[in-house]
């Protein structure tokens, strides 16, 4: 590990002030009608705070420092790391050698005008100029889009059955999009043939805009089709690229692309949401969308870049990340004494952290996602819809629907389903509920589990420590994989928001061969120590997991009855809102930040950034492709005070067994800058926290309400 030991006292850590008072459990109804039929609330009386959710305790008793977590969005930096294991960067905005637009794409526009045109010559051969001209206008008419507008056409009178069936023929073989059929004269006598448009995919140059939700989202169809008969043979049928954003979540981000563009959302690809208040880097993938009409648009972009493009056979889907790589900085660090910030970074490298879900994973929003949770659990449709909604203006469960969706931004995916559902289907709360896209609306279940797990992991620790496994606990069996054993289809995001901003999602579903590797250890397992505390993993429950064989099952129980829910069955019938449906998953206890490093600074402006970026870098090979990038950022990396340079070795170099516990000894002069900062580096698995490290780290809150006083 990379360290910094301080010879020379410094004021600034001398400077003590208390840490944060940790908030007793809010009391609970203990009644059952109360549980089951609780107020709807507006809004929360204060913000979510960690006890809350369960989140209680410490892996160690280490004392931390006071250091302001996120006061600035540069201060979070999140790369996302493949599959492969390799960092995803933004390091290019060229275009890849396969792609050239012109040469390419517009050959293949050439192409199929010529076949168009060639198609409508032979129809009017077949027919005469008077249908050819109204086919041409049909065709030029769905093109405009209006595909529900588009009234069908009537071709010639035509007596002749043969002819007929050859014209039926012809549509068949040049417009599969199109479907005729034969119907009467308005004579009365003779035969014509009808022609509109099919219902289905259309190929040609038509465009499938087959009605979906305000919210533009579709369950039934993973992307777009149109461009599907002009693409390239050579080219994979998916651009991937790297997404680089600044302060921006990534539904908002993608969906400014979208909309220049002019594609869906369910047009774009990616393996996690990230966080909003971050400089973060992460794959996507966009189906059938040329390199350069993307890269056209890095001019116009504000916080967002786009580059390393490349085509892919498959496009991303959820959980397909192996983790993330984060670089934060703490401002403001204040200590007790010299040696609170060695031994604090030494204690997190050592002992790790409580692999707790993090308060983000409940939301951002003025109720947290876990109270729907458990009111869809109960089969609370209406409470769990005026949950979500909240205080949204101009909608109280019976008001202006059309006024609210106006007030509604359009990446708030889930707000506009429901709301559109319900104009279509007035008080029918349950088909509202399920217009929500099946990834978010099982969130909220998820977010319950998180909620339980959390609070079975405080008792746990609490209960019997964490220096070795007892007996009754679950554990990996010796033999299976390292990592995360949950999910294979989740959407974790790095540490902060999902797809809609007020919320994160996890798909998670459980292999057979994933239960089968988890175990209760026996006495047996005890006396030969087989098993160490990092084994250790807590359920979320579902129908194929297991719980502790010891008292920390009973939380599970105690916590669900609270709350007037059972974790063995359903009282209603709808799976996707049932524990009792879902395979369930495990989580490790512990976990700890891997490859980790560390440095003090020291600045002097708050604003100015202490870590350079992907944009920082790429300013420096391609300063043209860099300088629209930043919004409200400096854009040049500040180097470190010219006193410390000398002082500071700033060579990074991942964590090993001979260096984790070495520090180096620097010498500072007796004139100290005015602020320190603690620079953290470290990767942690997709479905961990770098925030609850943080917490561990600091011994303090990381909640919005702490940390704002840490900013004053």
């Amino acid at each position: 590990m990379r360290g910094r030991r301080l010879l020379n006292p410094l004021p600034l850590l001398l400077a003590p002030k208390p840490l944060s008072r940790r908030l007793a459990f809010r009391p609970r109804a203990h009644d059952r009608a109360a549980a089951h039929y609780p107020p709807a609330p507006a809004r929360r009386r204060a913000p979510l705070d960690e006890p809350d959710v369960g989140i209680s305790r410490f892996a160690s008793s280490v004392p931390g420092f006071r250091g302001a977590l996120k006061q600035r969005y540069s201060d979070f930096v999140v790369h996302e790391v493949a599959r492969d294991g390799a960092l995803v960067r933004l390091t290019s905005v060229d275009l890849p050698d396969e792609d050239e637009r012109g040469d390419n794409a517009e050959e293949g526009d050439a192409d199929a005008d010529a076949g168009l045109s060639r198609a409508l010559e032979s129809f009017r051969l077949l027919c005469g100029d008077a249908d050819c001209d109204a086919l041409r206008g049909f065709l030029e008419r769905i093109s405009e889009g209006g595909d529900e507008d588009v009234s069908p056409i009537t071709l010639s009178a035509d007596a002749d059955k043969a002819h007929r069936s050859e014209v039926h023929d012809f549509f068949k073989r040049n417009f599969k999009f199109l479907i005729t059929d034969t119907v009467d004269h308005t004579d009365g006598i003779q035969k014509c043939i009808r022609v509109r448009l099919g219902s289905g995919a259309r190929g040609g140059r038509g465009r499938n805009r087959k009605r979906v939700d305000g919210s533009g989202w579709r369950d039934d169809k993973p992307f777009d089709s149109r461009g599907s008969t002009t693409w390239p043979y050579h080219l994979g049928k998916f651009l991937k690229f790297h997404l680089y954003k600044e302060n921006k979540d990534t539904q908002e981000a993608l969906g400014v692309i979208g909309k220049m563009l002019g594609v869906q959302p369910r047009s774009f690809g990616f393996a996690g949401t990230k966080d909003k208040r971050a400089v973060t880097t992460q794959q996507v993938t966009l189906f059938k969308v040329h390199a350069s009409r993307l890269a056209a648009l890095n001019d116009k972009l504000v916080g967002v870049k786009v580059g390393d493009f490349s085509y892919v056979n498959e496009g991303l889907v959820l959980g397909q990340l192996k983790g993330h790589r984060f670089a934060i900085t703490l401002r403001n660090v204040i200590a007790e004494s010299k040696d609170v910030i060695n031994n604090a970074i030494d204690g997190l490298n050592k002992n790790g952290f409580i692999n707790y879900y993090g308060l983000q994973r409940f939301g951002s929003g003025s109720v947290p996602t876990h109270l729907v949770g458990a009111a869809l659990l109960r089969g609370e449709w209406k409470h769990a819809v005026s949950l979500i909604l909240g205080r949204k203006e101009h909608y109280n469960g019976h008001g202006n629907i059309d006024a609210a969706l106006r007030g509604v931004p359009r990446h708030h995916i889930v707000e506009r389903a429901i709301l559109q559902r319900l104009k279509k289907f007035p008080g029918n709360y349950l088909q509202a509920l399920m217009a929500i896209p099946r990834t978010l609306r099982l969130m909220y279940v998820h977010s319950y589990q998180s909620y339980l797990w959390n609070h079975a992991a405080s008792r746990r620790v609490e209960k019997y420590g964490i220096s070795q496994v007892v007996q009754g606990d679950l554990v990996y069996k010796k033999g299976c994989p390292l990592g995360e054993v949950t999910a294979t289809d989740t959407l974790e995001d790095d540490d902060g928001h999902a797809n809609s901003p007020e919320m994160e999602i996890s798909c998670e579903t459980l292999p057979e061969e994933v239960i089968q590797s988890v175990k209760i250890a026996d006495s047996e397992d005890l006396l030969k120590a087989v098993y160490t505390f990092e084994d250790v993993v807590l359920p979320l429950p579902g129908s194929e997991t297991l719980l502790p064989g010891n008292e920390v099952a009973g939380i599970y129980h105690e916590i669900a009855k609270k709350d007037g829910i059972s974790l063995i069955e359903s009282v209603h019938g709808v799976k996707d809102f049932s524990i009792a449906s879902m395979k369930g998953g495990y989580r490790r206890v512990l976990q700890r930040p891997i490859d980790f490093e560390w440095d003090l600074m020291t600045y002097t402006d708050d604003n100015a950034p202490l870590v350079e970026t992907d944009s920082d870098v790429l300013s420096k090979t391609q300063p043209s492709a860099a300088k629209e990038l930043l919004s409200d950022r400096t854009c040049c990396f500040p180097s470190h005070d010219s006193r410390l340079e000398a002082s500071f070795d700033t060579s990074a170099r991942p964590v090993t067994e001979a260096s984790a516990v070495e520090t180096k000894s620097i010498v500072i002069s007796d004139q100290l800058p005015e602020k320190l900062a603690v620079k953290l580096e470290f990767t942690l698995p997709a479905s961990s926290y770098a925030t609850m490290a943080i917490r561990e780290l600091t011994k303090t809150s990381t909640s919005v309400t702490f940390q704002k006083t840490l900013n004053c």
